[in-house]
């Protein structure tokens, strides 16, 4: 599927902003089974300054520096992406989870080695052991390691509510854990640093959810917004997604902005503003399928 995506995002601030630096990740990222053909940015005021580079996990970023005095900030993001059925093998069960735990913590092996990066602690996710007791149930001792991560996938959809008034981007992952209300980056905050409690290595996945969905499927929760979800280290297959807002394995309807730690490393747009004294936000997303 070929999908075009319009991501608009404005600042609005009560005085003027003289200076403002930011780091923007709205270009999609190219996959194995993605592909960005085109992508435009467009900002308002016209930054001073701008550089493009590639991140430290791979993503794109465009640093920025406006230095004129402003009261508002416009950023809009246009690509077009071609995206890929995911054909995830049917009897995917991958080996027992604690084998995997063995295999990442002494494995020296480069993939192995690359995963390791992903059990430890981040600004927003902290292991501990009420996570892995809420987990625990979910694997159960030589439960095979896919079975296990979709147990506990379809769990946090089961328990859990999408409220987007329940929490802000700073909620500690417990406090979701506690209250069981939260949005997309609060149901993957949890489920990542559940199965990092436990010795496994996962990843935080930013990206879109397809607007309309094609006729006979469902409309899946989290559209209209960017979305969040995890992917988790299979050895003998690789990175496999679950999105636990939708208890789904992601396929052609997830987009894919990037992948990190956590949030704090794939925040849309990060940085420092001078001034301005209060701002407010406002920002829409839509993906739409392009005709072939």
């Amino acid at each position: 599927m070929r999908y075009r995506i319009v991501h608009q995002t404005e600042y609005f601030y009560t005085d003027r902003v003289p200076l403002c630096h930011n780091v923007i990740r709205l270009r999609p990222r190219d996959t194995a089974l993605q592909t960005c053909e085109s992508s435009e940015l467009s900002i308002t005021p016209l930054p001073s300054d701008h550089r493009d580079r590639i991140d430290y996990f791979g993503n794109h970023a465009t640093w920025i520096a406006i230095q004129e005095p402003h009261l508002s900030l416009k950023i809009d993001m246009t690509s077009e992406v071609s995206v890929s059925h995911s054909n995830v093998p049917a009897d995917l069960t991958g080996p027992p989870w604690e084998q995997v735990t063995a295999m990442i913590s002494s494995g020296l092996a480069p993939n192995f080695l690359a995963a390791r990066e992903y059990t430890f602690d981040s600004p927003y996710i902290t292991k501990c052991a009420e996570l892995a007791a809420f987990a625990q149930p979910d694997f159960p001792p030589g439960a095979p390691l896919v079975n296990c991560i979709t147990n506990l996938t379809h769990r946090i959809f089961d328990e859990f509510v999408f409220d987007t008034g329940a929490t802000t981007i700073g909620t500690p992952v417990l406090e979701v854990l506690q209250h069981r209300h939260g949005v997309c980056q609060d149901f993957a905050h949890l489920q990542i640093a559940c199965l990092r409690s436990l010795g496994l290595p996962a990843r935080y996945v930013s990206g879109y959810l397809v607007t309309k969905p094609p006729p006979g499927q469902r409309r899946l929760v989290g559209a209209d917004a960017s979305h969040a979800w995890i992917s988790a280290f299979i050895p003998g297959y690789g990175w496999l997604d679950f999105d636990p807002t939708n208890d789904t394995v992601p396929t052609d309807q997830h987009i894919t902005i990037g992948w990190a730690r956590d949030y704090d490393d794939l925040s849309p747009v990060k940085g420092i503003t001078i001034g301005g004294h209060g701002h407010a936000l406002d920002f829409s997303v839509d993906v739409e399928a392009m005709t072939p």
